[in-house]
């Protein structure tokens, strides 16, 4: 079974309100990435809650997904990542690490991901514009325990680093797997709030 595991824990502190809430089409950031993750080749969808849990929470409920709340949000997005792979039943067989506030995310992208894996049968699968690496990135669950005991000072990178033999770059035509909104700026910029969601 592969799994989306969707972040969306962080404290939007930049933004100076819950960005997952904001508008991005009909609906909001959160529930846009998620329809991106439910259109897509996964097989269960787990979004993972920090900051803001119970009003996201109240919005995610509407969807098929699991929900898991990570306590320890204020120690950054790998805590996040933890608290979503322990989540997950064993046996699951690998994670696409979604970030919530990726909006432009296409389920193609995804696809794209866990087809290289399935063919390639490398166990790291990041998606690469232009050169350069971005999100979303597919883990096999064989380092379900290594990710539990990454630096957070590195994050998800030091696991890159440590297994540069296992893995696969799967260059894409999207600037979007570089493009998160951490910033009102970054917000106005993807033309996400043009229309006001239905809440």
């Amino acid at each position: 079974m592969i799994w989306a595991v969707v972040l969306g824990a962080g404290e939007s502190k930049r933004i100076g309100e819950p960005k997952l809430l904001l508008p991005c089409g009909e609906k909001t950031m959160i529930e846009t990435v998620i329809e991106k993750a439910l259109d897509s080749r996964v097989d269960k969808t787990l979004v993972v809650l920090g900051s803001h849990w119970r009003r996201i929470g109240r919005i995610v409920k509407a969807y098929d997904v699991h929900v898991a709340v990570n306590p320890r949000f204020r120690e950054g997005m790998l805590s996040s990542v933890q608290r979503g792979i322990s989540a997950l039943p064993r046996p699951s067989r690998a994670a696409v690490i979604v970030l919530a506030d990726q909006p432009g995310l296409s389920a193609r992208v995804i696809d794209s991901l866990i087809s290289a894996y399935c063919r390639k049968k490398k166990g790291l699968v990041v998606p690469v514009y232009r050169n350069k690496r971005g999100h979303p990135l597919l883990i096999d669950l064989k380092y379900r325990q290594e990710i539990g005991q990454l630096d957070p000072r590195i994050g998800l990178r030091q696991l890159l680093q440590q297994h540069p033999e296992d893995l696969l770059e799967v260059r894409v035509s999207t600037p979007a797997v570089l493009n998160d909104i951490d910033t009102i700026q970054d917000y106005r910029r993807s033309g996400a709030g043009k229309s006001r969601p239905r809440l």
